[in-house]
């Protein structure tokens, strides 16, 4: 078999089963291990999959500039959104995480509903300017473009003052053993910063995000209250990760 005719296999292996592992490939293939890294090394690169130890998983599609991304399963994170409202209760605080499905929830929230929001996005923020009764903090620091967020330490610094009920994490890719990812390793960083400042994380995951993967590990599975996700209840993921003892908020 050819090198491109085996790129081509794992490929549609990879559509197929939501993994691949290295070894078990070779041994199928009756190649050499060394051939199929070669192979999923030069797929990552082209930004086919996403590689992790022993294999690879598929790459997200919420890894793309933030305009593109707004477009990508807006039903599905209109449902995610609106099933994290329903956690929120009159003089909640949250901090409200950048990215589109965070946006949802801005859109989702009741104009009834007396919260205070902290987020590091002047996007979500400017979202809530029309909200009669949400109190917006601004975590100020270095604008990352590609998601529309602030990162670094000076926006570290200023969560450091914030103590919140419920933060509302947004990541790129959800699976049970890669744990939670990002594109981004600041980003990552920022979002681990902002998890220790509120007594329940909970992850918005739209159905494309569940069993894909991203470069940077934000945090394992164990550290969340639960996943809130529109994907079928029997995907194999999302069972694995109950299994595991992560709890899955159904979004409807």
């Amino acid at each position: 078999m050819l090198p491109a005719q085996r790129r081509d296999v794992l490929i549609a292996r990879l559509e197929q089963d939501g993994r691949l592992v290295a070894k078990d490939l070779a041994a199928e293939l009756g190649v050499a291990e060394d051939s199929v890294r070669r192979d999923l090394r030069e797929l990552a690169a082209a930004g086919l999959c996403q590689r992790v130890y022993g294999g690879a998983l598929p790459v997200s599609p919420a890894v793309a500039d933030y305009p593109t991304r707004g477009a990508v399963a807006t039903e599905s994170k209109r449902r995610v959104a609106a099933a994290a409202v329903d956690l929120l209760r009159p003089g909640t605080t949250v901090i409200l995480d950048g990215g589109t499905t965070a946006l949802a929830v801005t859109q989702a929230l009741p104009h009834d509903l007396r919260i205070t929001v902290v987020t590091h996005s002047p996007t979500v923020a400017s979202a809530l300017l029309a909200h009669p009764m949400a109190e917006v903090f601004l975590l100020g620091g270095r604008l990352f473009k590609h998601s529309a967020v602030t990162c670094g330490a000076a926006a570290v610094e200023a969560a450091q003052a914030v103590h919140a009920d419920v933060f509302l994490v947004g990541v790129t890719g959800v699976h049970h053993e890669a744990g939670l990812t990002t594109g981004d390793a600041d980003e990552a960083a920022m979002k681990r910063a902002l998890a220790t400042r509120a007594a329940d994380t909970y992850l918005l995951a739209s159905s494309e995000k569940i069993g894909a993967a991203s470069p940077f590990t934000v945090m394992p599975l164990a550290d969340v209250s639960g996943i809130i996700t529109d994907a079928p209840p029997d995907h194999p993921v999302l069972e694995e990760i109950r299994r595991r003892g992560t709890p899955v908020i159904h979004a409807e």
